[in-house]
């Protein structure tokens, strides 16, 4: 009897988180017209409506279709629209032409969501372990989803010369900046890859890692300082950039990150606003990151450095680095609540790994190849999707994602 109790339990919760998770994507998607939401910014993002129906057809085809017997599909048009790169799934529309879907409209792709999140709500208490197990899934895919979503429209409304306003957003709280410090990290063998609750993929096995003596940065860099590296012709010497990255400098004619404009501005969800020179700078390429830390006479931390001195059980480096306890996300300050963080580490498998079994194993690996390792989390990043295992990835000039750095250097 305590067991199934138990049981019920964690499918009552389950179906709390279930539901919550779902309900934040549509307050999200609640100030956009049809027309916010059909728009693609660039091959990269994806239209706000098409996340919507996205994340409902995760949970349509990998849980009703596949472990509610007799569910038949809302619409047996829809999954060859917005499946995103599951080969075992079959054809797709192709990504870079998602906002050229007009229909179906922003209304009836809630109108779907309704439909699933009503069907997943009846079928939780008779659905196996492995469903179960997808459902969770599911949760935490939906939720990268939700920070897409904001750093997407945030692309989407920058194209637009009247610059609207996605909502009265005030900025994270940004506190005040200490000066840069350097913190010894931790030297040997060490433990990395994530130990319990829930995890994606590509954070297991946990397993050994050799550190090297390091120092690492006390926060983030700062918009201010940022600044500085402008002023002294940071975009404009080959010396402190990759081959690849003084390619794409040049080709692309960047000078300074996203969204900043030259007098001083730049553009955010709020609209245009003053640069808060004490807050971390953010939606910057890996190329830059790396440019700066050059500059700086330093270098990004490697993904073992990071996530051990943020998971460490030392007190003394979980103080003095930002004052953060491990695997916390808030809203301003902290390494889980600005910025992602670049590392100089590649995202690849880890020793022993083993993809999520079925179609969903497409999900992490296939795309180890090409991309570079963030830690941390966002202002844009869901509560609670936060933790020092995380591995976010994004090829070296992605910077319309919340991308910031935080240096290192060899002991």
């Amino acid at each position: 009897m305590a067991t199934r109790r138990h049981e019920e339990q964690l499918e009552e919760s389950l179906g709390a988180r279930l539901a919550a998770t779902r309900k934040l994507t549509l307050d999200l998607a609640a100030p956009l017209s049809d027309a916010d939401a059909t728009i693609q910014p660039h091959p990269d993002a994806s239209p706000a409506k098409w996340h919507l129906a996205h994340t409902t057809w995760f949970f349509e085809t990998f849980v009703l279709r596949d472990h509610v017997p007799g569910y038949r599909l809302h619409d047996e048009r829809w999954p060859y629209l917005f499946n995103s790169y599951y080969e075992g799934e079959g054809d797709r529309h192709a990504r870079p032409r998602r906002g050229m879907l007009s229909r179906p409209s922003l209304d009836e792709v809630r109108e779907w969501r309704r439909a699933v999140d009503q069907a997943l709500q009846d079928a939780l208490p008779n659905l196996p372990a492995a469903a179960l197990k997808l459902v969770e899934l599911g949760i935490q895919h939906e939720q990268q989803h939700q920070e897409l979503f904001l750093t997407d429209i945030l692309a989407t409304f920058a194209e637009n010369p009247l610059e609207p306003v996605y909502g009265a957003m005030d900025p994270p709280p940004c506190h005040p900046t200490e000066p840069l410090a350097w913190i010894a990290g931790r030297e040997g063998l060490v433990e990395i890859g994530a130990s319990s609750g829930f995890s994606f993929d590509c954070e297991r096995p946990r397993h050994r890692a050799l550190l090297h003596p390091h120092r690492i940065a006390n926060r983030c860099i700062t918009n201010g300082e940022w600044s500085d590296f402008i002023a002294d012709g940071g975009y404009s010497t080959p010396t402190h950039w990759l081959s690849e990255g003084w390619d794409w400098v040049k080709a692309e004619r960047i000078e300074r990150p996203l969204y900043w404009h030259d007098d001083g501005t730049h553009f955010t969800l709020a609209g245009r606003r003053e640069i808060n020179l004490a807050a971390p700078i953010a939606h910057i390429s890996y190329y830059e990151a790396d440019a700066f830390a050059c500059w700086a006479g330093a270098r990004l931390p490697t993904e073992t450095e990071w996530e051990d001195a943020f998971s460490s059980s030392d007190p003394a480096i979980g103080h003095q680095l930002d004052r953060a306890g491990p695997v916390v996300s808030r809203p301003g300050g902290g390494p889980f609540g600005d910025v992602w963080q670049w590392t100089r580490s590649a995202f690849l498998p880890y020793p022993g790994f083993a993809p999520e079994e079925g179609t969903v194993g497409e999900y992490n690996g296939k795309f180890m190849c090409g991309q570079f390792v963030l830690k941390g989390a966002s202002c844009a990043t869901p509560r609670g999707h936060s933790r020092a295992s995380y591995r976010n990835f994004f090829q070296p000039s992605a910077r319309w994602q919340f991308t910031g750095v935080r240096l290192a250097r060899d002991a």
